[in-house]
C-alpha cells in the first residue's frame, strides 16, 4: 500500500532533521503531534538542497540543484515522487497549500550559493529572504492550517525570526564559510578587518529581530507556540555564547551549545511556558 511509502517518506525526513539539527529536532518534538511530520518534511527538503551547495564537493552542484528544482516541480504537480524526501515535501506543500513562490525563492538563494557573490545590502536581504525567511513562512502556513488572516498577521514576525536564526548561523559558521567555502554574507564588510565593532553591529541587528519575533511567537496557535518558543530559546542561548566571544574567536572556531545545556534550556522553557509566561 502507498501508505507505507508515505510513512517511510516522512520518517526519512524526520531522521534527516534529527541527524543535522538537535535544536530544531527538539523544537519540533514540542509541537502538536499532528503537525510534526509536515515540519520534518520542510526541514528535510531544505536540508537536502543545502547539502548540495555546501557539501557535495567534487560533483556538479549546479546540475544537481537544477535536477532537484525540476523534480520538485514535478512532484508537486503530480502529487507523488519516488524520492522519499520529495514525497513527504510535496505531500506537505499540497496539503497546506504552501505558496510556490516561497519554494522558488528558497531555491534561488541556493543557486546564489553556487556563485562567488559580492553581497551588498540588497543581495544580502534577498539571500536571507530566500534562505531563511521563506522557510519560516512555509512552517507558518502549516502552523496556521489555512487561516489566511492569522498567517498574514504573523508573517512579519516569522520573517524576523527566520532572519535572526540565519544571521546567527552566519556568525556560528563564519570559520567554515570564510576559510573553506570562500563565502562572506555580511554586506560591505572586508573579512580581513572583521573586528569586534563590526561583530557588535551585526549582533545589534539580531537582538532587535529577536525582540520583535517574540511578539509573534506569543500569538501563534497553541499547537505551535511552545515548539517555536523552544527553538527561539535554543538560538538565543547560542547567540549569547557568540556575543561572549571575540571576533577573532568566532573566525577561528565554530561556537556550539552542548546537549546538556540544551536540555537545561528546554526544562526552563517548559516551566516558564506552563507557568503562563504569556
Amino acid at each position: 500500500m502507498k501508505q507505507k511509502f508515505d510513512e517511510l517518506s516522512f520518517s526519512i525526513s524526520e531522521v534527516i532533521t534529527k541527524k543535522y539539527s538537535t535544536s530544531f529536532s527538539l523544537g519540533i518534538l514540542a509541537l502538536k503531534q499532528t503537525i510534526r511530520p509536515a515540519i520534518y518534511a520542510i526541514y528535510g527538503y531544505v536540508r537536502l538542497a543545502d547539502e548540495i551547495v555546501d557539501s557535495f564537493h567534487g560533483y556538479d552542484k549546479e546540475k544537481l540543484l537544477r535536477r532537484l528544482k525540476i523534480e520538485t516541480q514535478h512532484a508537486i504537480e503530480d502529487g507523488i515522487s519516488i524520492n522519499p524526501i520529495l514525497q513527504s515535501f510535496q505531500e506537505t506543500v499540497n496539503r497546506y497549500k504552501i505558496d510556490q513562490d516561497l519554494i522558488d525563492q528558497f531555491l534561488h538563494s541556493m543557486e546564489m550559493d553556487l556563485q562567488q557573490v559580492d553581497y551588498n545590502s540588497d543581495l544580502y536581504k534577498e539571500y536571507i529572504y530566500g534562505s531563511a525567511e521563506v522557510v519560516g513562512l512555509m512552517c507558518l502556513q502549516v502552523f496556521t492550517e489555512g487561516n489566511k488572516e492569522k498567517y498574514n498577521e504573523l508573517k512579519p514576525y516569522a520573517m524576523k525570526l527566520g532572519s535572526a536564526f540565519q544571521k546567527i548561523n552566519f556568525l556560528r559558521d563564519l570559520k567554515d564559510d570564510y576559510h573553506i567555502l570562500g563565502r562572506t554574507y555580511f554586506p560591505n564588510i572586508d573579512m580581513q578587518v572583521f573586528d569586534n565593532q563590526v561583530k557588535v553591529q551585526i549582533e545589534q541587528e539580531i537582538h532587535a529581530e529577536f525582540k520583535e519575533a517574540l511578539i509573534g511567537i506569543k500569538k501563534l496557535p497553541s499547537s505551535a507556540m511552545f515548539g517555536v518558543y523552544l527553538a527561539y530559546k535554543y538560538y538565543l542561548s547560542l547567540f549569547k555564547k557568540i556575543r561572549s566571544k571575540s571576533s577573532s574567536e568566532i573566525l577561528n572556531k565554530r561556537i556550539r551549545v552542548p546537549n546538556s545545556e540544551k536540555a537545561y534550556v528546554a526544562l526552563k522553557c517548559y516551566v516558564r511556558y506552563k507557568s503562563a509566561w504569556l
